[in-house]
């Protein structure tokens, strides 16, 4: 454990603690609200589930989907494991990381839309976990996109093809029932539908509780696929 604080500690620094990073977090979500909002100003509460989430997901991403190619490339992580750590434990030190810099983004986002946007929280508990379950997931998501490339401009490109269409088709600006059957589809195979489902029940509200328990087991298997995928493509990456 002692290990790991250090390694989440390191990488907080040296890659998540920038100012690119940050308004890159909180900017860009703000900023793709307005664009939408711009034809319906009356409804910028009802993006407040949506916006927390997607702060969530450019948050954990923004840099855990190239830490690790980065440091593949350079010779850091191959460094690392003369420490006496487990290749699971450099891996969870990575996603933790992530997801601890995804919850500060999260965080300020929730408290820019209570303060500006009008939004509320009606179960601020099951709120708190539907965002560290996000985080979690999309954190091992970009740990699995980093392990899957070689380069970094490879981790970045791919990133980008799962965070676009994750933000028009779950549910962050236009409800998942009222798409087509197709997007409908394809929107319930995408993590972040579930989040922002999650955050909207605790938020917004109405809370049904057979729903919610659906959303946060899926989280939970999205995020055990994500871990155990990650973990195999880093093993076969490093032989």
């Amino acid at each position: 454990m002692g290990g790991m604080f250090y390694l989440i500690l390191k990488d907080l620094k040296a890659y998540y603690f920038k100012p690119p990073n940050i308004s890159w977090g909180v900017l860009f979500p703000l900023v793709m609200a307005l664009a939408f909002t711009l034809r319906n100003p009356s409804g910028l509460a009802e993006l407040f589930p949506g916006l927390v989430a997607m702060a969530a997901l450019f948050g954990t991403t923004s840099m855990e989907a190239i830490v690790i190619t980065f440091e593949k490339r350079v010779g850091a992580l191959e460094r690392l494991m003369l420490a006496p750590l487990s290749l699971w434990t450099i891996l969870m030190g990575k996603v933790l990381g992530g997801s601890i810099f995804g919850v500060m983004m999260a965080g300020a986002m929730t408290l820019i839309s209570l303060a500006l946007l009008g939004g509320w929280v009606t179960s601020p508990l099951l709120f708190t976990l539907s965002i560290l379950l996000t985080v979690l997931v999309h954190s091992a998501l970009g740990a699995l996109i980093a392990v899957s490339v070689r380069e970094v401009f490879e981790a970045q490109t791919l990133s980008n093809y799962f965070r676009f269409p994750m933000i028009f088709l779950c549910g962050v600006f236009l409800p998942v029932g009222a798409m087509p059957l197709p997007l409908r589809l394809l929107a319930h195979a995408l993590p972040l539908t579930y989040s922002v489902d999650a955050l909207r029940q605790t938020s917004m509200g109405p809370l049904n509780p057979g729903l919610f328990l659906a959303d946060v087991l899926a989280l939970i298997l999205f995020l055990s696929v994500f871990l155990a995928s990650a973990m195999r493509m880093l093993n076969k990456s490093l032989e």
